[in-house]
């Protein structure tokens, strides 16, 4: 590596930490302005350090490698995430959650369900899912790092502690970024970690303008016209995955044939299926349920998460898509001219783009980009986790009367429990793909039935909300196991089968479980308390079946209107999809030179955004704060 490109990323970290560090002042005043920012950060810098949490270097890793192989289609890929979850909260859900005025997602649960034993029972879980999520991206985030700094930089790490502990260079780079990462984070709360990851989202794109840029320069329109197939550049599929490689590059379609996703139209049909429920559910208990939580107001909740969504994808996918391109040119000759193309060798195709094929100047800004893209997720949830420990757990059944003093130190040391599982986890995992597909399909999964049915049905309880979260986090764990273990069980067993599913495809068994767990419990205890139920309707208004807390609502009040929005969100939901999916595509065409398809993306991107100025934005200006 160059010296320029040493001396950029060294500023870069000096720069971050110092910020971070000096940011953390506002941070002991207690645990609302360690967690929440006090709710006084304006909410486009929300929004700023929300789009920059999302913007990860396992994640862009990943999609470099699926972009890479399948072409424009794989942007449907990310529906398993589901990245819609964006729209539907920007649309209704974020105004309907930061009615609360709470902490945390499980504390919210509390307005829901009541604070009596099923309501705990329901706020204990959510807040368990909470932890565990956090760990599994932590070591998601373990596994991404590692691989990227080994493949960037040129030094061994390999080490040996106790003469039976050997800590590979993957392992030793993460640890030493993590650790960095960990300082300012924990020192700092929600203050340090929005403003450095506003000061990330610049670097990142600043580093994706430059790439971009990079490759314009470097490739003529012609050779990037006769390197790409045409059906690489064709968003359009049927039931089966048609392979498109020939000539030397052949030797990707036996890759695609092996990945699982050959039944595309059954793929797409289930993520589809799992994309509407996942977003209706609502965000995780995680990092983007705090943005939304730590606004100012009703609407600026609902702000920050439109805003969320123009910020990300267009720089993303520029940055992404230039990468491929370079990949493409570069690196997918030596893949194929290694004899053996496998799927982990999609995982370093940023690497070693950046390492290999980018100017100096570029690669050091790039990997100063990179590292804060790592970052600045990875401090987001080093900040979400320990909310749930400290405030959900410890605070509400260990020590409801501490000072808040103690309990900003008990979160440091809560934020180091859940660090230091999420690498132990990280140790343990084979691959990103691994990671992502249990956190995207059986994790989710888990989550998905329960937390449907508490917006839109009233009968649903404290302990339906229980069954339904603990049986799919069983089955999740389960699936998991079964996953990291399949390579020991005796071929053709049932085990064997089951152990060899793709996780997206176990998404209905594991909805169907947490869904029949959600209706027993509810259907064999009581309903929830009707003053708790009236309460919460009258505070949040969802659209759903709430006729009875309506009636007597409207007995006690007077004339109580019925939310009849359901409609217009439907449409905006579906209106926001095609402009997100706008926003992921314009780059891509653009960067790969097909110019008519950028510009009926552009054209698609202007009309969507017109029509939600009328049917979301003006009604979002009419909410009181």
């Amino acid at each position: 590596m160059a010296l320029t490109d040493v001396l950029i990323i060294a500023l870069y970290l000096i720069l971050t930490l110092s910020i971070g560090i000096w940011v953390s002042k506002k941070a002991s005043k207690g645990l609302d302005s360690y967690f929440l920012g006090g709710k006084s950060i304006n909410w486009y810098y929300l929004g700023l350090s929300n789009g920059s949490g999302m913007f990860d270097v396992s994640g862009t890793a990943w999609m470099v490698g699926i972009l890479f192989l399948y072409g424009v289609k794989s942007f449907m890929f990310m529906w398993m995430w589901p990245i819609w979850n964006q729209i539907f909260v920007m649309m209704f859900l974020a105004i309907w959650i930061r009615r609360s005025g709470v902490m945390t997602g499980s504390e919210w649960i509390l307005t829901r369900f009541g604070d009596d034993r099923p309501g705990r029972a329901s706020h204990l879980i959510v807040a368990i899912f909470a932890v565990i999520a956090s760990i599994g991206f932590i070591a998601y985030f373990f596994e991404g790092v590692g691989k990227f700094m080994t493949v960037i930089l040129p030094w061994d790490l390999s080490l040996s502690l106790l003469d039976s502990l050997l800590l590979t260079s993957e392992q030793s780079y993460a640890l030493l970024i993590i650790f960095f990462t960990t300082i300012y984070t924990i020192k700092g709360g929600m203050f340090s970690v929005v403003t450095t990851e506003v000061l990330q989202y610049g670097i990142m794109v600043l580093a994706g303008l430059l790439v971009a840029g990079y490759t314009f320069i470097e490739f003529t329109d012609a050779q990037v016209n006769s390197l790409i197939p045409s059906e690489w550049k064709n968003i359009f599929f049927g039931n089966e995955l048609k392979v498109f490689w020939d000539g030397k590059k052949e030797p990707f379609n036996a890759l695609i044939d092996s990945q699982g996703y050959k039944m595309f139209g059954a793929f797409i049909g289930m993520t589809l299926f799992k994309g509407f429920f996942a977003s209706i559910a609502g965000p995780t208990p995680s990092y983007d349920m705090q943005r939304i939580l730590s606004t100012r107001t009703v609407r600026d909740a609902a702000y920050m998460s439109g805003f969320t969504n123009l910020v990300l994808f267009i720089p993303r996918y520029l940055l992404i898509a230039a990468i491929v391109l370079i990949g493409l040119v570069y690196v997918a000759p030596e893949m194929v001219a290694s004899g053996s193309v496998t799927g982990n060798d999609l995982e370093v195709i940023l690497p070693k783009v950046i390492n290999n094929h980018v100017p100096v100047g570029v690669k050091g800004l790039l990997l100063a980009g990179l590292l804060a893209a790592f970052m600045s997720t990875f401090s987001a949830f080093v900040n979400a986790g320990p909310a749930y420990i400290v405030n959900d757990i410890y605070k509400k059944y260990f020590k409801p009367s501490g000072s808040d003093r103690h309990y900003v130190k008990a979160s440091h040391l809560a934020s180091f429990i859940v660090v230091a599982l999420g690498v132990v986890m990280g140790f343990f995992a084979d691959s990103i793909n691994s990671i992502t597909l249990w956190i995207t399909s059986a994790l989710y999964g888990g989550y998905v039935a329960a937390n449907f049915l508490k917006w839109v049905w009233w009968r649903f309880n404290g302990w339906g909300y229980f069954w339904g979260m603990l049986s799919g986090l069983i089955i999740a764990t389960i699936q998991f196991m079964l996953d990291q273990n399949k390579g020991s069980f005796v071929p053709d067993s049932f085990l064997y089968e089951v152990s060899h599913i793709p996780a997206i495809y176990l998404f209905p068994a594991i909805f169907l479980f947490s869904l029949a767990g959600s209706f027993l419990g509810t259907y064999l205890t009581p309903p929830t308390n009707m003053r708790t139920l009236k309460s919460f309707y009258k505070n949040v208004r969802p659209w759903g079946l709430w006729k009875p807390v309506l009636k007597e609502l409207q007995k006690e009040e007077g004339e109580i209107e019925k939310n009849k929005d359901f409609g217009i969100d439907m449409l905006n939901c579906l209106v926001g999809i095609i402009w997100q999916s706008s926003m992921i595509l314009l780059p891509i065409f653009l960067v790969v030179r097909d110019y008519p398809k950028a510009g009926i993306s552009l054209l698609v991107f202007g009309i969507s955004s017109l029509i939600l100025k009328f049917t979301w934005l003006d009604k979002v200006k009419n909410y009181a704060n």
